[in-house]
């Protein structure tokens, strides 16, 4: 009698992180692990088609402690992520910041692994960016944000690394960064007045480490195949690159010329850009622990786990037209 597949319980599995993770468990039909997918519509069509193409789809809330702990019950283990940027009723808004959101949720999380035994749980992080941008480097600080941070959707989540600590789970902490559907989202070349393409981006001359957000799903399967990896840090990107050079890839993606320019951080924060505030201090990260952040995120390590990675012009090769409109 074969051996019983090891379930997966799934966190925003109709999202693009934990969607990627979904896609990838599904397509390892002779794999270890079956998917879970947890969603707080079962109806809606992306997990009708979950549900169609072979998962067990469960109604669970990162708000909802109970409900988390159910979907969690009789897993092996689980991926969580929580989003800092989803949309939320104004009465949410007003109750509590995005931040204070992602600690509560990681929260309910972690005391529902536990709970639930889970053996192996993997958490999407990144790090605490308050060392480096309070001027402890000796350059000026960037402003506070949201009382106590300085890039609140990093720092929240590091934050919450300790909880899963606290409770006791077996815990990967899977440290993630700038995803390319970011140049879909305003952040792309855009057609100055005399028509050339312009990139700008307040990156000065740093690598920016960045990734396609399927590949955080994929390497995290990865990391579900390896459990000496509980209790360690695992920091992913699928390419290193200046902005120059990124402007280069965009440039033979497009066949048209594509500039680069380096706007500077009080440039970004007065361009009107969605978050630029937040943004423009994500960004001086970036540039002021560039070396230990691409460090940090070791192409060929993150390739062993997910030897389909995908380098920028990979994914250019099918999105870069969509980023010019």
């Amino acid at each position: 009698m074969p051996e019983a597949k090891k379930i997966i319980a799934v966190v925003g599995a109709t999202g693009s992180q934990g969607g990627g993770l979904a896609r990838a468990v599904l397509a390892d039909r002779d794999g270890p692990f079956a998917l879970r997918a947890l969603t707080r519509d079962p109806g809606s069509a992306s997990a009708r088609g979950l549900a169609a193409a072979g998962a067990e789809v469960v109604a669970a809330d990162l708000d909802d402690e109970a409900s988390v702990r159910a979907a969690f019950e009789g897993a092996y283990g689980a991926f969580v992520v929580t989003n800092f940027w989803a949309p939320r009723p104004e009465a949410d808004v007003r109750r509590r910041t995005a931040a204070r959101m992602e600690r509560e949720q990681a929260g309910n999380a972690a005391r529902a692994a536990r709970a639930a035994g889970l053996r192996h749980l993997i958490w999407s992080t990144l790090e605490d960016t308050r060392e480096v941008l309070r001027g402890g480097d000796g350059q000026m600080p960037v402003p506070v944000l949201e009382g106590d941070y300085t890039v609140p959707h990093f720092d929240a989540k590091a934050e919450a690394d300790r909880l899963f600590t606290a409770e006791g789970v077996p815990t990967t902490f899977l440290r993630t960064t700038f995803f390319y559907e970011a140049f879909l989202q305003g952040m792309g070349p855009v057609r100055a007045g005399d028509g050339t393409l312009v990139l700008t981006l307040p990156l000065a001359g740093a690598h920016l480490a960045a990734i396609a957000s399927e590949d955080i799903g994929r390497t995290a399967l990865g990391v579900f195949r390896h459990p000496e990896l509980i209790g360690g840090t695992v920091s992913i990107a699928g390419a290193h690159h200046t902005g120059a050079e990124i402007a280069g890839l965009f440039t033979a993606a497009l066949g048209e010329k594509v500039v680069y320019r380096p706007a500077s951080l009080d440039e970004y924060r007065a361009s009107g850009a969605f978050a630029a505030d937040e943004v423009a201090n994500m960004f001086a990260y970036y540039v002021r622990a560039a070396d230990t952040f691409t460090g940090d995120r070791d192409l060929d390590a993150v390739r062993a786990l997910n030897p389909g990675l995908q380098s920028l012009p990979d994914w250019l090769a099918q999105h870069a037209k969509e980023v010019v409109r």
